[in-house]
């Protein structure tokens, strides 16, 4: 009888954290070290992944392609990070639950560029309400070929969105509280998704990049 691929709590990878109130100045904090979002242009990120990009030749003849997407944090008093669900009428990763963004447009100059055009296209966010805090380690899509710039931006009191029916079916949130649960982020074990890491939720099903890139986020929160 087969069953579906066990997931294994990631409980040590992450310590304990205590209820905070991770209002704007705390998240600004904890961030402080990262490297700035405008920094790198394309050719210099395409270097940094130089080594795993080059033993992977024999699968991909190409060079991968560049994209960037927006982790958009929410601050106190309903402190989250905000997530999708693309579209299932999309024709690339349908229904899967991911951060806003997309592929490079030629005229984007670096990663910041493209994740704030991304977000206002998708979820109707406005550049002037995000303040940019820094970006985390480029996650590279194997399967896709793709290197994933995550920058993450801090959500002004006024900012809005609106889901882009077309590329986007929900917008949610996933409580800054539950990102830092030492016991949320699972590594799953056998199965098409073996090796890939897992959040749970109620209502989605988040995975693959997205929960790697909130793993990230979570480690640069708890600064270990």
């Amino acid at each position: 009888m087969r069953t579906g691929p066990e997931t294994r709590a990631a409980t040590g990878f992450l310590p304990g954290i205590a209820p905070l109130a991770f209002d704007a100045g705390w998240l600004r904090g904890r961030l402080a070290g990262l490297p700035p979002a405008q920094d790198p242009d394309w050719e210099t990120l395409l270097q940094g992944m130089a080594p795993q990009v080059a033993a992977t030749r024999p699968i991909h003849t190409r060079l991968p392609r560049h994209a960037a997407v927006l982790v958009p944090l929410v601050p106190a008093p309903d402190p989250m990070v905000l997530l999708t669900r693309r579209s299932a009428l999309l024709r690339h990763h349908s229904g899967q639950v991911s951060f806003p963004g997309g592929r490079r447009d030629a005229a984007d100059r670096g990663p910041a560029e493209t994740a704030l055009r991304e977000s206002q296209e998708e979820i109707g966010l406005e550049p002037s309400a995000v303040t940019l805090l820094g970006r985390l380690p480029v996650q590279w899509t194997h399967a896709s070929n793709f290197l994933i710039t995550p920058v993450v931006g801090l959500l002004s009191p006024e900012a809005r969105w609106l889901a882009a029916p077309e590329e986007v079916d929900v917008i949610f949130g996933m409580p800054l509280q539950q990102l830092l649960d030492p016991d949320a982020p699972r590594l799953i074990e056998g199965g098409l998704r073996h090796g890939s890491w897992s959040w749970p939720h109620p209502e989605h099903d988040i995975w693959g990049a997205t929960a790697a890139i909130l793993l990230r986020l979570a480690v640069a929160l708890r600064g270990t």
